[in-house]
């Protein structure tokens, strides 16, 4: 009788705990759409956060280029007032060669102005030619007199 109540108790046992432990197909489903649905919202807040940091990083960017072609302004109008006091002669060379660098930085401006996109591979080409060709720029409206004295 002992063995007997011990196997009932044992197989009731292991009739529960399946019981409970079986989710029915739709309470299955139920929950494998919940936890597709949380995933699409992390995707979706993750990309709003990316995007947010790329219009961010945009903006920085734009903002230190200004700081930057503002320099270079500053620049080429102290080069005009040296230009001014220099002999006739080197005059007309000078005036050349200034006359380029202030269309490279009106250029320079209006790409800045100009770009618009926000697709990240198309920004960080953007971005790498442009500050190469600002190194390049600032590089030469720095070494205006170099080896022109």
């Amino acid at each position: 009788m002992k063995r007997t109540m011990m196997i009932l108790a044992v197989t009731a046992f292991v009739a529960g705990t399946t019981m409970t432990g079986c989710q029915s197909s739709a309470e299955k489903v139920e929950n494998a759409q919940e936890k597709v649905q949380a995933a699409e919202d992390n995707v979706v807040a993750a990309n709003q956060e990316l995007d947010q940091a790329l219009k961010d990083s945009i903006q920085q960017f734009r903002k230190e280029s200004e700081v930057a072609l503002n320099d270079n302004e500053k620049s080429i109008v102290e080069i005009k007032v040296k230009i001014a006091k220099e002999r006739q002669e080197n005059r007309a060379q000078y005036d050349k060669r200034l006359a380029e660098l202030e269309q490279k930085n009106i250029e320079m401006r209006r790409d800045l102005e100009e770009f618009n996109e926000v697709q990240k591979d198309k920004w960080d080409s953007f971005r790498l030619r442009f500050k190469h060709d600002m190194d390049e720029h600032a590089r030469a409206v720095r070494d205006f007199w170099r080896g022109k004295r």
